[in-house]
């Protein structure tokens, strides 16, 4: 069975970035349905895979990660307003496999690709 999982590091810190909020939708033309909120754990990554089992189908979804609130409780001197809020990353599910899709994360840039 197919499922999808995500964690976010932190790079200027080079941590897990505990305490990240992170919303899933689906997207459906141009609607978007949320299905989830999760926050990252202290290993940076959620307890349990965010889609799995009748819930995982083939689709465009959408990850959206609070990057500025996370950022305002471990950066400092962050200049206002934000260089990052929130990061959207849109993908598509094609088959039932294992998608996972992390988030390298620091106040001025972000990277992601598709996981193992």
């Amino acid at each position: 069975m197919g499922k999808l999982t995500t964690h976010v590091l932190d790079t200027a810190l080079g941590k897990p970035a505990e305490g990240l909020a992170i919303e899933l939708f689906k997207i459906d033309g141009e609607n978007r349905h949320k299905l989830g909120d999760f926050t990252t754990n202290a290993d940076g990554r959620i307890d349990t895979p965010i889609l799995q089992e009748t819930a995982f189908k083939t689709g465009i979804y959408e990850l959206v990660f609070h990057a500025g609130d996370y950022l305002s409780k471990t950066v400092s001197d962050l200049p206002d307003p934000k260089f990052f809020d929130l990061i959207p990353l849109r993908f598509g599910i094609a088959k039932d496999s294992h998608y996972h899709v992390p988030l390298l994360l620091s106040p001025f840039s972000y990277s992601t690709y598709r996981g193992s």
